[in-house]
């Protein structure tokens, strides 16, 4: 009788302790799988229609900050420019960017604007470490756009503005014809698919010294990482690093990887104006798109 009765008492405190946390699973962060409810994330958004298309779609509340800028860095040069398609954080040192990031929506993957290579240019805006064509003529490598002139098509101005070397790093011709070029069609996919994504890109720094280019010593990136945030639905993230060589693999997401991995890798804090109960879930997690 005992042991019965020391029984039902067990078993009522599992029932109690499964009830109180509510039958969920957590995940390693310690949070539920389900933590980002649904009603949460409606919160988030307001209705706007495409200036492209005319579509009507939701997008996330503007904060103090564009959802896609990241945090200012913390001991390392960055000049901030603005640009109508994407924000761009220049290393006057390196003479490269930092990152690029930019809204992609579905209306910004249409258009019947076609790039011409002969729009490469300096930015005037820099007035410290400003690169010209003369540094990549003749290098070795492609002068390799992170905001795609591909992401562009809607707009002269914002197609132009992707040729502005603050938008540019030196980059393998095998990388950027292939496996690199291949994921930006696959963003171009998700915006549609989704009707837009949240993405930063840029050059991913071994310690030590680097290869350089050109009279003013343009910075050659050992590897190169790119970010992809989608608040539509359940939100999910998902991130990528490329080596800078043609070894790469072609399947996708052999490279693929956490964005808490790739902001240990290079120091950005990611998505700094999501709220942080999504933030900490997504950023951990490999999303699938």
């Amino acid at each position: 009788m005992k042991k019965t009765v020391y029984s039902f008492f067990v078993l009522t405190g599992i029932i109690c302790l499964f009830v109180a946390c509510g039958g969920k699973s957590t995940n390693t962060n310690g949070l539920s799988n389900d933590s980002i409810d649904q009603e949460s994330v409606e919160g988030l958004y307001t209705t706007v229609t495409d200036p492209v298309t005319g579509e009507v779609r939701k997008e996330l509340r503007q904060k103090s900050m564009p959802l896609e800028q990241p945090a200012p860095m913390k001991g390392v040069p960055e000049q901030i420019l603005k640009r109508k398609s994407y924000i761009t954080s220049y290393n006057k040192d390196t003479k490269i960017p930092n990152w690029v990031a930019w809204h992609l929506t579905s209306g910004h993957t249409r258009g019947n604007l076609q790039r011409h290579d002969n729009l490469f240019h300096e930015d005037m805006d820099v007035t410290t470490g400003r690169v010209t064509d003369d540094d990549y003529y003749n290098s070795g490598y492609d002068r390799g756009h992170m905001c795609p002139a591909g992401d562009n098509k809607w707009d002269q101005k914002a197609m132009n503005e992707t040729f502005l070397f603050t938008n540019i790093c030196p980059q393998i011709h095998a990388l950027n014809e292939g496996p690199w070029n291949d994921l930006e069609m696959a963003c171009r996919r998700w915006a549609q698919k989704y009707g837009d994504i949240y993405i930063v890109c840029g050059p991913l720094l071994s310690e030590g010294l680097h290869r350089t280019i050109g009279k003013r010593r343009v910075v050659v990136p050992e590897r190169f990482f790119k970010v992809i945030l989608c608040m539509q639905d359940k939100p999910k993230a998902i991130g990528f690093i490329y080596d800078n060589n043609s070894r790469n693999s072609n399947k996708m997401f052999s490279h693929a990887t956490t964005i808490d991995e790739i902001e240990r890798l290079t120091g950005i804090d990611f998505f700094p104006s999501l709220e942080d109960k999504i933030e900490n879930v997504v950023e951990a997690e490999r999303g699938y798109f």
